[in-house]
């Protein structure tokens, strides 16, 4: 196979979708296991839409990702600049070319012409085409409107019959016929380059061999396969990716839930679930047994040709699944370091603590993580570790507080026992608790739910006896005096 060269072209005009990261994913996949590059190209000639962060914003998720590129914004290259703002002598000078061999020409018609004959061909049930108008004047009409400044813009002159035919690694062969498209602008009256313009000169010029995108962009590959063609371009190798859709298989948008891969770092998503799961949307790995797949297992099977020609359809609930898979497993110094921001945003802990009490920390997020699926879970499922108990969760203070008899008496020896343990760790603050039960002959959840209730506020949480060899014997001790207090006065 020939040296394979790939971009991931965002436009800058928001954040990075868990649509673009997928794309971006799927062409670092198939770069690095075919030994390839992958070129990261900034479209930011859409001054218009263009947001201000838009760019720090997708390099930081990409980053966040792990997906790094070989060439692009921050690197440099051989192939720059990778800004499309800034290479507009090369659209200029494909564009003069294309008009010097007759390929190509000024339109000088108005908005108004336009949208006159735009109105006539509505009346008559037809899409909008441009009609060519300006396509037969001759050189000196030409350059008498450029003399007298007309504005204009560059068309291409497209084919009256024939097919573009367009070989898809993904789809197959897909053939377009080419009276389908009028002479559509390849650069607007002010020079910057149209989308499909810009992309046909940048790719050529940056050598790519493979176009990986989305399926939305297949309507637009005969208009650059035309130009590919004009300019005596060698075309690339094409593959489209189908489309997310989401559950009720409509449109992917803000309506259902996060789309934005920043929107799944703030939820407490670890990067290598949300990877995991792009990597499944659209692929299957049918010789993988388990779901769960790192990049490594992944490179090594991945091939365009195991893509689904389907749509994928996008399900929170399973990447939620897949990063609990992940909190479990994940090293435990790494997910320290990433649950600290949450827990410090959260009130919880401060500077001084992240650092002087990291052992503390390191062992909550080890005793929670198992029973939650997020970082934004795990912050809260904290909060009784770090925070004194102010309130009791409703329905357990109704049924182990108010309704379970003697629940203060229970209590009351539960602590006199715990204050009788010295080495305050799990296996003794257990056999102390075990062997109170047997001395009461009752049922562990009899007095094992009110405790939980007593140290946490909560109904669930992690083994109690491992809550209170965290909490520490002088606030088990303090905890359980306020809620028998507390019961008393009910």
């Amino acid at each position: 196979m020939e040296k394979i060269r790939v971009r991931f072209a965002p436009s800058p005009t928001g954040y990075l979708h868990i649509g673009g990261a997928r794309t971006a994913l799927f062409n670092w996949l198939f770069a690095k296991k075919h030994n390839g590059q992958l070129i990261l190209r900034i479209e930011d000639t859409d001054t218009e839409r263009l947001k201000e962060d838009s760019v720090s914003q997708i390099l930081s998720s990409l980053r966040w990702l792990g997906i790094d590129w070989d060439e692009g914004p921050e690197k440099g290259g051989d192939f720059g600049p990778y800004f499309q703002s800034q290479r507009q002598e090369y659209y200029t000078k494909a564009a003069q070319r294309l008009i010097q061999e007759n390929k190509a020409y000024h339109c000088f018609c108005s908005a108004e012409e336009l949208e006159e004959e735009r109105q006539k061909q509505r009346k008559e049930g037809m899409p909008f085409r441009y009609q060519g108008k300006c396509r037969n004047l001759s050189p000196e009409e030409v350059q008498d409107r450029l003399k007298q400044g007309i504005p204009s813009v560059i068309r291409m002159k497209v084919p009256n019959s024939g097919q573009v035919v367009v070989e898809d690694l993904i789809r197959g062969t897909v053939s377009f016929n080419a009276k389908q498209f009028d002479d559509f602008i390849i650069a607007k009256s002010d020079g910057t380059p149209a989308y499909n313009f810009a992309c046909v000169v940048d790719d050529h010029a940056m050598q790519i061999s493979h176009v990986i995108r989305a399926e939305e962009h297949l309507s637009n590959t005969p208009k650059q396969c035309l130009i590919y063609q004009a300019l005596g371009y060698e075309i690339p190798l094409f593959a489209h990716l189908s489309m997310i859709l989401a559950p009720d298989r409509s449109k992917l948008s803000k309506r259902h839930g996060a789309t934005a891969v920043g929107e799944f770092q703030e939820m407490g998503c670890l990067p290598e679930a949300l990877v995991n799961y792009l990597t499944l949307l659209g692929w299957s790995p049918v010789e993988l047994e388990s779901e769960l797949i790192s990049p490594a297992q992944t490179i090594s099977a991945f091939s365009l040709e195991k893509v689904s020609k389907n749509a994928a359809v996008y399900d929170v609930q399973k990447l939620i699944w897949l990063n609990g898979q992940y909190m479990t497993t994940c090293d435990l110094d790494r997910l320290t370091l990433q649950a600290i921001p949450f827990f410090i945003r959260a009130g919880l802990i401060n500077n001084i603590d992240a650092e002087d009490n990291r052992d503390y920390i390191r062992d909550v997020v080890n005793t929670v993580r198992e029973r939650v699926r997020t970082i934004g879970e795990l912050t809260e499922g904290s909060r009784y570790y770090f925070q004194d108990v102010v309130s009791y969760d409703e329905k357990g203070r109704e049924k182990y507080f108010v309704k379970q008899e003697g629940v203060a008496a229970l209590l009351t020896k539960g602590r006199n026992c715990l204050n009788t343990v010295e080495q305050f760790d799990v296996e003794n603050v257990e056999s102390a608790y075990r062997q109170l039960m047997s001395e009461l002959e009752i049922k562990g959840g009899i007095i094992i739910h009110p405790t939980r209730l007593a140290l946490t506020g909560q109904t669930v949480s992690p083994g109690i006896f491992d809550v209170m060899a965290l909490l520490g014997k002088k606030k088990c001790l303090e905890r359980l005096d306020k809620a028998i207090e507390y019961i008393r006065k009910i």
